[in-house]
Parts: C-alpha cells; sequence; structure tokens
C-alpha cells in the first residue's frame, strides 16, 4: 500500500501534467465524496460516478485557457493541492482567474475526500 505522500505526489504529478481525470481515476475510492463550498447539486457530490459527472460538467461549461498545480502539501493522512486556474465559463463568456486549494483525505490508498476552497479575483 502507498504511503499518503507517495499518493500525494503521484496525484499532484498527474495534475501538473493536465491529466486532472487521471488522477481522479487512478485515485478516488468508489465511495469518494467531494464537496464544494457552494449551494446546490454540486455542491456535494457522493460516490465515484456523481464526482465524475461533476467534473465532466466542469468541462463542459468552462473553457479553460491555463492550469497551474502547486504542492502537494502533506499532513497525516491529508494533503493539500493548490490551483490556480484561467477559466471562462461559457453562461457568462467572462475570463477569470481563479485559485483553489484542495484538500484530500486518503484512506486503504484511495482519496476518500476532496475538499475545496475557492479565492476568485
Amino acid at each position: 500500500m502507498s504511503s499518503t505522500l507517495e499518493i500525494a505526489q503521484e496525484f499532484a504529478a498527474l495534475c501538473k501534467a493536465g491529466t486532472f481525470e487521471e488522477a481522479g481515476e487512478r485515485f478516488w475510492s468508489e465511495d469518494i465524496v467531494s464537496i464544494e463550498p457552494m449551494e446546490g447539486e454540486m455542491a456535494v457530490a457522493k460516490g465515484l460516478a456523481a464526482v465524475k459527472g461533476k467534473g465532466a460538467w466542469w468541462y463542459a461549461n468552462h473553457e479553460i485557457h491555463g492550469a497551474e498545480t502547486h504542492g502537494p502539501y502533506v499532513n497525516g493522512d491529508q494533503f493539500a493541492l493548490r490551483f490556480h486556474l484561467d477559466v471562462t465559463p461559457k453562461a457568462s463568456g467572462q475570463r477569470m482567474q481563479m485559485e483553489e486549494v484542495g484538500l484530500y483525505t486518503v484512506r486503504d490508498g484511495k482519496v476518500v475526500e476532496e475538499r475545496f476552497f475557492y479565492r476568485m479575483g
């Protein structure tokens, strides 16, 4: 079984390479929970299918001009990544810069929870 540090390093490397979906495919548990700081149906996604669906929705509704990943920052069974995103939501057409921190919890070699924190500007 891989340590949290090893999982964090591999997950971060995939994100840095721009292969966010592959990071999820490799490391999300079947019962992954993804928590966003918002109201509504996208606030909490439970289970692998729901989290994959949330990702598909994001890519379908945003034009991504660039993404940077920093980290990982590890503490016990958790690690954090910091993302800088340059995106245009298709609904508004207004390009924006977004910073996000993802906090990931690892159990039995898989990510069981991801929780996101945003700073937009």
